[in-house]
């Protein structure tokens, strides 16, 4: 595996603990366990650690290390709701776009994940779902922003909330169904409610893992 890919996996692992509530502000990070666990050297480790402070998520301090920054419910809802509202522009373009086909297609992935049981196959589903909404914008400059906003969002947030994926198939056909009715104004409001609901999934979770809570 590439250095480049290395970084990326070691950035989206200590994303994921983030965001799990497994550490919590304020927490050190140990770049040496990080690296053990990942089966790397420490410098991929060091080079997603300055991505994530670019993120604002992570905080070097000189001479200290790394430490989880000091996240308030507000910049979990604000990670969201951006992603949200550049996706709700994508969807409101893809709506006058999409061919009936990919239309379609859009319909059967939502088929296919409410049949599946395995929470990293329906993130995958989900990532797929999103990713051609996007991409059948055919706006450049959306789609681009939108590559650079999804990297920097957890993976694992099936598996973190078990009751997810039930009201992702409840949005995700309220998106298509305005899809299909060619109302982008409808499209792009059901997706921003969809990522906004996700945010208030994300903020409870870590409150329920006393992410906040001081020790």
């Amino acid at each position: 595996m590439s250095r480049s890919n290395l970084k990326t996996l070691a950035a989206q692992e200590i994303r994921r603990r983030i965001f799990a509530g497994e550490l919590r502000p304020g927490t050190k990070i140990d770049q040496d366990a990080v690296a053990e666990e990942l089966g790397t050297s420490k410098l991929p480790v060091r080079e997603a650690l300055i991505t994530l402070d670019h993120e604002g998520v992570v905080e070097h301090i000189a001479r200290r290390g790394a430490y989880v920054a000091e996240l308030t419910r507000d910049d979990i809802r604000d990670q969201y709701r951006v992603f949200g509202l550049v996706s709700g522009l994508a969807a409101e373009r893809a709506a006058k776009s999409l061919s009936p086909e990919s239309l379609q297609g859009l319909a059967d992935l939502v088929d296919r994940a409410e049949s599946c049981a395995e929470p990293a196959e329906q993130e995958r589903l989900n990532f797929e779902f999103h990713r051609r909404i996007n991409h059948g914008s055919d706006a450049r400059r959306l789609i681009s922003i939108l590559r650079t906003l999804g990297k920097t969002v957890s993976h694992g947030f099936y598996e973190a909330h078990e009751d997810w994926p039930a009201k992702a198939c409840e949005d995700h056909r309220r998106i298509v169904e305005a899809l299909l009715a060619r109302s982008g104004d409808r499209a792009r409001k059901a997706v921003e409610r969809h990522f906004a609901d996700g945010a208030e999934r994300a903020v409870a979770l870590l409150e329920a893992q006393g992410f906040w809570d001081r020790v």
